[in-house]
């Protein structure tokens, strides 16, 4: 079991990871949250109604940041071409009703890694074994997702060039990244595996 998922009896998944791992994955997910940001109404604010959430709009224009732009792309534009206004108008008026629980997904997922690491007793070795239900499963999946696409975009990194990856120099200051989107990638390719 040690560094992959495997399937976990009555379903999901488990994972032995050590003290090291644990900490890699739980400050990414951190990190992962600080780059999506607390959501409508931001923390330390009172109870908001349910039901003016529901209604509440969202961003209509794009983020400025690459990796937001990664996490939350146009619907309507073709990464290939020019956006036109039309694509553009239709973009934001999605954007606008979608983003907020696109967000909020994202947010409960990378939290949700973190809340299971918390939880999570290590053993005489430092290690622990990580075991995940069918729905945290899932959300694991959306966060390793979500983590890769983001230092990927971080990295600038292109399906032509995924395999230079691999030949980086110990010297080029990108390879702690490089490392961890490559065992991100593993991860989520195990999970995904485990969970067919």
């Amino acid at each position: 079991m040690a560094g992959y998922f495997e399937a976990a009896p009555g379903g999901g998944a488990a994972i032995a990871l050590d003290e090291v791992e644990i900490s890699i994955l739980r400050s990414l997910a951190v990190q992962l949250l600080e780059l999506i940001g607390p959501g409508p109404g931001g923390e330390g604010e009172g109870e908001q109604d349910p039901l003016a959430g529901l209604m509440a709009d969202g961003p209509s224009a794009p983020p400025s940041d690459p990796a937001l732009a990664r996490l939350f792309p146009s619907a309507y534009s073709d990464p290939e071409k020019e956006e036109d206004e039309q694509a553009k108008a239709a973009s934001a008026e999605f954007r606008r009703y979608t983003e907020n629980d696109l967000r909020a997904r994202k947010r409960d997922d990378a939290l949700g890694v973190v809340r299971s690491l918390d939880r999570l007793t290590p053993a005489g070795d430092g290690g622990a074994v990580l075991r995940l239900d069918a729905e945290q499963s899932q959300r694991w999946l959306g966060a390793l997702n979500d983590l890769r696409l983001t230092i990927g975009t971080r990295l600038e990194v292109s399906d032509d060039e995924a395999d230079d990856l691999f030949r980086l120099p110990d010297s080029d200051p990108r390879k702690p990244m490089v490392l961890a989107y490559l065992w991100l990638g593993g991860l989520q390719e195990s999970l995904v595996e485990t969970l067919m």
